[in-house]
């Protein structure tokens, strides 16, 4: 009797892999292109922390609006003011949002224009499906 891991998957093959390497010399290229471990680990945190829409919110308003206070925000994206602050906090601990003091209000912004390009890249490849082009 088969068990669940002796089946393939519909028009899979059964046969394992003869060739292992295709083209070793363009492996060889990726390969010496790859970044290391350590900078995956830090853009999947980049990427993470941009996958949450309520972050994506804030972060889009700072896109727009540039320089913003805490409430300011809040009442762009819709969140309250406590939201607002959590998400600006791990924002600003892994460099995507910068913050300047004046008295005693705090201005935050987008912390380079790396990260402002990023979302517009991000913003143009979702807008590109929309619009059909």
């Amino acid at each position: 009797m088969s068990s669940q891991s002796d089946v393939a998957p519909a028009g899979a093959s059964t046969e394992a892999c003869a060739v292992r390497v295709v083209d070793a010399e363009k492996v060889a290229i990726v390969s010496a292109a790859m970044p290391g471990a350590e900078t995956i680990a830090e853009l999947a945190q980049v990427f993470g922390l941009l996958s949450d829409p309520g972050r994506l919110r804030v972060i889009t308003a700072l896109l727009e609006g540039g320089e913003m206070c805490v409430c300011d925000i809040a009442a762009s994206c819709g969140h309250s003011e406590s939201a607002v602050s959590h998400a600006l906090r791990l924002l600003r601990a892994n460099r995507v949002v910068r913050v300047r003091r004046a008295g005693r209000m705090a201005y935050n912004r987008l912390d380079d224009s790396h990260v402002r390009m990023l979302l517009d890249l991000a913003l143009t490849h979702v807008g590109h499906g929309e619009d059909g082009t």
